[in-house]
Parts: C-alpha cells; sequence; structure tokens
C-alpha cells in the first residue's frame, strides 16, 4: 500500500468520493440550508446561486437532485415537516385512563413541537408561502396535524362510550381542541411574541382544557 492510500480516510472511497452516507448527510444539510435562504429572503428572491455558494457546492450538484429552484424548495418544506412530526406512538404512549391528563399532555407535545426551532422555521415558511404553494399547507396538516386529530377523535369515541363526555362529532371537536389548547401560541409565535415562562403556557393549556371538557361532559 503506497503512502496516499494509507491517506485515504477509512469512510470514503479509494478515489476520494464520499460514502453513500456522507452524501445522504450532505444532501440534508442542502434542504436545511436551502429552507435557512427561503425563510431568509422569500422563495422569489432566493437563487440556487446563492444556495450553491452557501454550501459550497456547484449549481450542477443541486441540478444532479432537483430539477428546479421549487423543486427544491417543496423538498426543503417537506424534510421540515417530517423533522416536526409527533408520532402516533408518542400519542399513544402519552395517554392514560383520566382523560384530562392525556389532552393536557396532547396540547403540551404539540406546542414544544410549534416552539421548536425546526417548528418555527416551518410554520414561518410555511406562513410566508402558502399562497404560492398551497400543496405545502395541505401536506403540513396531512402529516402533522391529521395524525392528532384522529387520535384525539378515537380518544373522544372512546370517552363517550364510557358516558364520561357527551361528543356527537369527535374530529371537529378534536380541531377545536387543537385551536384552543395550541392555536393561540403558535398564532402567538408566528407573530414574534414567544411564551417567556413555561408556567404561563401551562397554564394556558390547563384552562384551555378545563373550558373544552366543561363543554364536553353531561349536563
Amino acid at each position: 500500500m503506497n503512502t496516499m492510500e494509507k491517506r485515504l480516510p477509512k469512510s470514503r472511497s479509494r478515489a476520494g468520493r464520499p460514502t453513500a452516507e456522507q452524501a445522504e448527510l450532505r444532501h440534508l444539510e442542502l434542504l436545511d440550508r436551502a429552507l435557512d435562504l427561503f425563510l431568509k429572503k422569500g422563495f422569489e428572491l432566493t437563487t440556487l446561486d446563492a444556495i450553491a455558494a452557501a454550501m459550497h457546492m456547484t449549481k450542477r450538484t443541486i441540478y444532479g437532485l432537483y430539477p428546479n429552484k421549487e423543486a427544491l424548495f417543496k423538498a426543503a418544506v417537506q424534510r421540515a415537516i417530517d423533522a416536526n412530526l409527533v408520532s402516533i406512538e408518542k400519542l399513544q404512549a402519552i395517554e392514560t385512563e383520566d382523560l384530562e391528563t392525556t389532552l393536557i399532555s396532547v396540547a403540551r407535545q404539540r406546542i414544544e413541537a410549534f416552539l421548536s426551532p425546526t417548528g418555527i422555521r416551518l410554520q414561518r415558511v410555511i406562513s410566508a408561502e402558502s399562497y404560492r404553494f398551497p400543496e405545502i399547507l395541505t401536506l403540513a396538516y396531512k402529516k402533522g396535524t391529521k395524525p392528532v386529530v384522529d387520535f384525539l377523535a378515537d380518544l373522544f369515541r372512546r370517552h363517550t362510550a364510557t358516558g364520561a363526555i357527551q361528543v356527537e362529532k369527535p374530529e371537529t371537536a378534536a380541531a377545536v381542541f387543537l385551536s384552543m389548547a395550541v392555536g393561540g401560541p403558535a398564532r402567538g409565535m408566528l407573530a414574534g411574541a414567544l411564551p417567556e415562562e413555561s408556567t404561563n403556557l401551562d397554564e394556558h393549556i390547563k384552562y384551555c382544557v378545563k373550558i373544552f371538557l366543561d363543554g364536553m361532559r353531561h349536563r
């Protein structure tokens, strides 16, 4: 083995080409950096030249992955949506026999996802560009919100069956609950009014859950 071969990193091929894992990490970095630029300058003013320069790569490399800027934008948004999902397994894990406790936990989990760095970037870029790409709003709902609505609707059906509450339209009730408990902080987030103390946010969640359940219980 010659000196040059000895110096080659083990994780790279003999020709110096990146491994499949390294290429995928670079691809994900491209999507994250592109989303940052789209958020900073908007879709219209963000160029592939700027993205390539920020990544220290050629436009040819980007075109090898995406046919145009629009395709890259949609892929970047989808990555952010996927990174911000709350899985059904996590929702099921926080369910308890007590409905109030479960609803508080679900609201906390959703708000934490919205207030994460990825969540904030995602909501702001969707707010800014959904008029141009309405499909990203649909995708965010389908992958992010709809599973939570379905989980809550099933939860309400089961508790209705026990007589604990009375819900005639479980899906509607689930959407109303998320709007009450999560929508307010999320809208404040988009306006730049992030909660300063977690205690204030916790009080908001508990108050919304109390009002919601008061309306769902038998009279």
